[in-house]
């Protein structure tokens, strides 16, 4: 860590000048007066555990800056006082790149500006980044020559996890059997192949990905799995089948020399499980600092409480407090599994009783994330609960980001949410990890004075604004009347974003307002055609794959879950179809009847496979965009990679070659799409309107938000099994596994058998969607706009086809609390 000496350079400065100390404690005080109270109380960290549970909106980046300059600056004076044992420094753990470059300008600013300090003794990093930086320093220990190995990318994963399927099913025909049985199978050629098809790119890759994260990023061995296995009674082994493709995944990862973000992690316990090593690190560190620690995962929450600890008990660093945090007990895990065999480690981890110096600062009622990643906001309720019991848990509940109306509705929705969910948990028959949506914990507006300029700001109309239209199509009416008023005035004043669920609402919702904000000369920006820009060179390599071999059910089923991506094709049955590639290309007169919507999909594909036959090869990758309805965003991308792609193959102009280039640029993610503006300042700029879907939202505000199309089907949906995979039962294979995983991490008395571990599933999925919306709604600052219309679409991969369709339930509990905030759709009186 390289900032540790430049303490010493300012060392014999502060202890000549003895007027230093006074000043500087005279600009802490500054620093800290100019702080709510939630942030004081960090901002007041001395030594010690401290959790800090933050609201939306509560500034915790601000007061994590302030605590980390104040902490730095008293760091300062105790090598001022020659106490060598004082030259650490603080170590500063956030989520993203982004967040980092962030919390690491006002670290400096406050030290530059406000404690005359150089702007060092701290560090920024992200988890990875801080575990890759523990590995690099002791290969021997952490086992990663990183010379020899790559960070994978997420397309080689995916190869790797469809490999690790074909290479379990080949070693275990007994247990793929009984998958392809399913709950009953007469034995028909034809369904066969579909299960086969089904089994073989959704399933079992399903099932893989989720389970290989949530088993390595807990410090979780294949054989862990097995024994897991054998205390559950499913038809399927479901563990077990996932021990075998973990095992198999691992084995591929190893033989090529790659390494994901979680073996990042495992790296660098290993090098912490070294005595020698372990002081070396934590003899830098007077304290971690973690950001957003309701998304950490347990083994990069072990990370941090080792490199915090104080394993010398040096009380000349602080007065450590007598609190003290037990470490998690994870085992650490071996260079070639994330555990040995025997699930014990080679050497001890710091004792419980060590001291830690670690503050961490986060929201479980943010937590988005845990329904597709490790993350589970759990452990940072717990850690806040063990605090809270020490007396060190620090709330900052003060927002100044929205208006008073919009706080009332987000903290009514939270303590609505929680009721309802509690009667419901209430009737479940199962103790297992189910817990409340939400923590308790209300947003208040800022005291008199606060300094935030413009703190809880004066609403727009009313603040908040409940819509109950027809369908969609009048959605897009109200909305539209409304966004055009908003920005009749001075638009270059105002930011506004609309928040969809999923991208296909959001595409369609791009076209139905483009000609209405181009007439009204109202900048639109619909964030989902980057991502759609950004898969360009995958899905012109999946039509290729197809053109090449139309005959493979692999690479016909890829090229029709393209074409009904862009909805160029009706959603259907594409295992079906992809299971007798002839019959579906073209059918034989006794063949049965094609429906119209295979017909269509049949046609386009004849059509695809016409051109690669009569076209030279240097034009099939513009043909294919062009085929694909591409916008001219996307078409100017295609082109360029067109270009790309011929001058790599020039002087061997083959289909193979093209293959092969496209391979390598997919399989290697650098290829860039053409944009020409900064994407991070476009989402809250000024003037426009933005189209982003809620996770994306996370972290952002704007003016004016607005969130239709709240329906019970998608918030908080339910967990929907899809038809192609019914013939194993009413549940995913992939979410039972992860529900019991995750029963079992959290020492349950049992893992819940199939139908239990389905409820548990479906209760943590409930639980997010909720929080999902939580955000959403505390993202708008003067205006929140929120509707469900009383007709749309049960999938929006068909939004033609409107049917009656619930509110989520919260939404007519809204209207309740807030009649006066109900607009009557007759009398449009704003």
């Amino acid at each position: 860590m390289s900032d540790v000496n430049n303490i010493d350079t300012v060392t014999q400065e502060l202890s000549d000048k003895s007027p230093v100390s006074t000043l500087r404690a005279e600009a802490i005080a500054r620093i800290r007066n100019s702080l709510r109270p939630g942030q004081q109380q960090m901002a007041d960290w001395n030594s010690g555990p401290l959790a800090v549970s933050a609201v939306p909106g509560a500034g915790k980046s601000t007061g994590m800056a302030a605590a980390a300059a104040i902490a730095i600056a008293r760091q300062y004076e105790l090598a001022a006082q020659s106490r060598p044992a004082s030259r650490r420094q603080l170590v500063v753990v956030t989520f993203t790149r982004s967040a980092a470059a962030n919390i690491k300008a006002k670290i400096r600013k406050y030290l530059r500006d406000d404690l005359s300090l150089p702007q060092t003794g701290f560090v920024v990093y992200t988890l990875h980044g801080l575990a890759l930086n523990i590995a690099s320093r002791h290969p021997e220990l952490s086992g990663l020559q990183l010379e020899n190995v790559t960070l994978i990318t997420p397309n080689q994963s995916h190869r790797f996890i469809r490999t690790a399927v074909e290479q379990w099913i080949a070693n275990n025909p007994n247990l793929y059997l009984r998958l392809l049985e399913g709950s009953q199978f007469d034995g028909e050629e034809t369904e066969r192949l579909r299960r086969q098809s089904v089994l073989r790119t959704e399933v079992l890759p399903d099932l893989a990905t989720t389970v290989i994260h949530e088993a390595k990023s807990s410090g979780l061995s294949p054989e862990d799995l097995r024994q897991w296995s054998k205390q559950t009674s499913d038809p399927y082994a479901i563990l077990n089948i996932a021990a075998g493709l973990y095992e198999q995944y691992q084995k591929l990862m190893r033989s090529r020399d790659f390494i994901d973000y979680d073996d990042m992690i495992l790296a660098a316990l290993r090098v912490l499980e070294n005595e020698s090593a372990r002081r070396i690190e934590q003899n830098q560190v007077f304290a971690v600092f973690e950001d957003e620690a309701q998304d950490s995962s347990p083994l990069q929450t072990k990370l941090l409480e080792i490199l915090a600890s104080n394993a010398e008990g040096d009380k000349g660093i602080n007065p450590i407090t007598n609190y003290q945090l037990p470490i998690t007990n994870y085992p650490v895990p071996s260079p070639h599994y994330p555990l040995s065999p025997e699930g014990a480690p080679s050497s001890p981890v710091p004792s419980p009783q060590s001291p830690i110096n670690l503050v961490r600062v986060g929201d479980p009622n943010q937590a988005i994330n845990s329904t597709f990643t490790p993350a589970d906001p759990i452990y940072f309720r717990e850690f806040c609960a063990e605090c809270d019991r020490m007396n060190r848990l620090a709330t900052m509940d003060q927002a100044g980001r929205s208006t008073r109306i919009i706080l009332e509705a987000a903290n009514f929705a939270l303590e609505w949410i929680n009721s309802f969910y509690g009667v419901k948990m209430q009737q479940s028959s199962h103790d297992s990890v189910i817990s409340l949506p939400f923590r308790p914990q209300r947003i208040r507006a800022v005291d008199t004075g606060d300094p935030q300029a413009d703190a809880n700001p004066a609403a727009v109309g009313r603040g908040l604004e409940l819509y109950t239209p027809r369908d969609i199509h009048h959605t897009v009416e109200l909305l539209s009347q409304r966004v055009i008023e908003l920005f009749a005035d001075d638009p270059s004043k105002i930011s506004a974003a609309v928040l969809v669920r999923e991208n296909r609402q959001g595409r369609w919702l791009a076209e139905a307002l483009e000609p209405i904000c181009k007439e009204h000369k109202i900048t639109l920006y619909d964030v989902g055609e980057r991502d759609r820009r950004s898969q360009i060179p995958q899905e012109i390599l999946a039509l290729l794959q197809f053109c090449d071999r139309p005959h493979s059910p692999d690479y016909l089923k890829a090229a029709l879950e393209v074409l009904v991506e862009r909805q160029l094709i009706p959603t259907q049955d594409l295992n079906a179809l992809a299971s007798l590639p002839e019959d579906f290309l073209y059918p034989g007169p006794l063949a049965a009847p094609q429906s119209e919507t295979v017909q269509k999909a049949s046609h386009l594909c004849r059509s695809l496979l016409r051109a690669r036959l009569e076209l030279p090869i240097y034009q099939l990758i513009s043909f294919l965009a062009l085929a694909l309805n591409y916008d001219q965003g996307e078409l100017a991308t295609a082109d360029k990679l067109a270009e790309r792609v011929n001058q790599q193959i020039s002087g061997n102009s083959s289909m193979g070659a093209m293959l092969s280039a496209l391979s390598e640029i997919v399989s290697s993610e650098r290829f860039e799409a053409v944009e020409t503006e900064d994407l991070e300042a476009r989402y809250t700029r000024n003037g426009q309107l933005t189209i982003i879907t809620m996770h994306k939202a996370k972290g952002l505000d704007w003016d004016y938000v607005f969130i239709p199309f709240l329906h019970e089907n998608l918030i908080p949906g339910r967990f929907w099994v899809p038809p192609q995979s019914q013939f194993l039962g009413d549940f995913t294979l992939s979410e039972v596994a992860r529900a019991q995983v995750r029963a079992a991490l959290h020492n349950e008395s049992q893992i819940p058998d199939v139908s239990q571990a389905w409820e548990v599933a479906k209760h943590l999925k409930t639980a997010e969607e909720y929080r999902l919306l939580y955000v959403a709604m505390t993202r708008a600052k003067r205006l929140l706009w929120m509707s469900a219309a009383q007709k749309a679409p049960f999938t929006w991969s068909k939004p033609e086809n409107l049917q009656e369709q619930s509110p989520c339930p919260v939404f007519p509990a809204l209207k309740r609390q807030f009649p006066e905030n109900v607009l009557s759709l007759a009398t449009m009186v704003y």
